[in-house]
């Protein structure tokens, strides 16, 4: 792993784009023994304004917890995306939600799109888990923490009725995040 990962998510407030900034710092410092620090930000509003988390993941403490160099971006609205985008480095990744990002930036990194609001209307049934789905996608896309330190992570912030659909999205994300890397 390098020294210093930058990961942001980004969207629209109430995507839950925090709690997975949230999550991911968990996954990498309480189940993946790293060291990780998160930040977030949010326009006014508090559904509807371009929102963002970001996770600085370390094997060393983190001396400066904002990002400035991002290696993985989430994009779940076009507003975030043009934004936020502008600090994702060379070589970097940025995965969009394909249905709502069409003004798509250019660079020299990496991006993946994909229906990922579309997917957990119709495959899960809840546009809600749409954020758990993009965390399974960008655990596998960036491979920052495991697949058990994820859903361990996931598992620990959700009400136990909703255990097995995030488990389920979470499962979703990986496969989708894998068939991505092939194409």
């Amino acid at each position: 792993m390098a020294e210093r990962y930058e990961l942001r998510f980004s969207g629209s407030g109430g995507q839950g784009m925090i709690l997975s900034g949230i999550i991911m710092a968990e996954a990498a410092s309480i189940f993946g023994g790293k060291e990780a620090a998160q930040s977030q930000s949010y326009g006014p509003e508090s559904r509807g304004g371009a929102s963002k988390s970001e996770v600085i993941i370390s094997d060393e403490p983190v001396d400066y917890p904002k990002a400035t160099s991002i290696d993985a971006m989430l994009a779940m609205t076009q507003e975030a995306c043009s934004k936020y985008h502008k600090d994702i480095k060379d070589s970097g990744i940025l995965l969009i939600d394909s249905d709502e990002v069409q003004d798509i930036p250019t660079g020299d990194y990496k991006i993946y799109s994909y229906p990922i609001i579309v997917t957990a209307r119709e495959k899960l049934g809840k546009v809600i888990v749409a954020n758990i789905i993009a965390l399974g996608m960008m655990t596998e896309l960036t491979g920052i923490v495991s697949h058990e330190e994820i859903e361990k992570a996931v598992l620990s912030r959700v009400p136990p009725a909703f255990l097995d659909l995030n488990k389920e999205a979470l499962k979703l994300g990986f496969e989708e995040g894998a068939r991505l890397k092939e194409a």
